[in-house]
């Protein structure tokens, strides 16, 4: 079976290589047109560890419009905050097929600002 979709080819391509453990989960990225979600995954027992999105009544409540670099750069610091909350300082990104340009890339440099390691 042949995926013609690219960004799902370049998903399972990328999720080979970055399954999360205990001590580094896997920080799995969606993007939508009008929000971004992220959590971190312990991909040995399945379970969730984390999770935010631009949903979140404190990010929301701050901007007009969710779907923007400005909002990305807020969850990141949440994103961040966190994590290190949680004693999580490594994570291993999955930007699951999403280029890594515009929202992504900017979350992803924020995460590594306040303080995770990739």
């Amino acid at each position: 079976m042949k995926i013609k979709d690219p960004r799902i080819r370049r998903y399972l391509r990328g999720k080979k290589r970055s399954l999360g453990t205990e001590k580094r989960p896997r920080l799995c990225v969606h993007r939508s047109l009008y929000n971004l979600t992220a959590q971190l995954v312990d991909d040995a027992s399945g379970k969730t560890v984390l999770s935010v999105s631009t949903l979140d009544k404190s990010i929301k409540a701050k901007f007009k419009s969710t779907g923007n670099v400005a909002a990305s750069k807020a969850l990141g610091e949440l994103l961040a905050k966190k994590a290190l909350a949680a004693n999580i300082k490594q994570v291993r990104f999955d930007r699951s097929g999403y280029l890594y340009h515009g929202r992504i890339k900017e979350f992803a440099e924020t995460c590594k600002k306040s303080g995770l390691q990739f």
